[in-house]
């Protein structure tokens, strides 16, 4: 009886991890071929076609997102300072993000990469971009935090 519990409590964890592993938005670079297949096939507008061939507003669009990644990680607690990424975004179009893919680069600050990917599910499940499209859409590049352009722009100003 009591391994018949235990087994089917074992079963009961396993199906609720699964679960979960399903429902979160990160996941590193390479560990789902088919879903990133899926992904570029339904998403693969890029950010820079979404914002009117504007190279400018592609690239304020993008780094006002990583600024809002540092603010949030600094609310939180997180010290992300350091980090360096290869990172793939996907958006709904409704602006939500519906994935983050991303992988350190080498020369990245080594930290608790399961933390960051706690806090990248955390900031993809309540972060809007103010952009809507006519379906899905997608960026791929790196971030290094902090974000030095927003920084330099924010000086520049005093």
């Amino acid at each position: 009886m009591k391994s018949t519990i235990l087994s089917l409590f074992f079963i009961v964890v396993a199906c609720m991890c699964a679960a979960q592993e399903a429902n979160t938005k990160v996941a590193f670079i390479g560990e789902d071929e088919k879903e990133y297949e899926q992904l570029m096939a339904s998403c693969g507008t890029p950010l820079l076609y979404v914002s009117g061939n504007s190279m400018d507003k592609a690239y304020d669009i993008w780094t006002q997102v990583l600024a809002d990644m540092t603010s949030k990680a600094d609310t939180q607690g997180l010290d992300i300072k350091g980090v360096k990424i290869w990172i793939n975004m996907f958006w709904e179009a409704d602006g939500s993000i519906k994935k983050i893919l991303y992988y350190p680069k080498p020369k990245s600050k080594n930290m608790d990469f399961d933390q960051l990917t706690a806090f990248f599910n955390s900031f993809a499940s309540d972060y809007n971009l103010d952009l809507d499209y006519e379906s899905c859409f997608s960026h791929h590049g790196t971030a290094a935090f902090p974000v030095t352009s927003i920084l330099t722009n924010a000086n520049e100003g005093k």
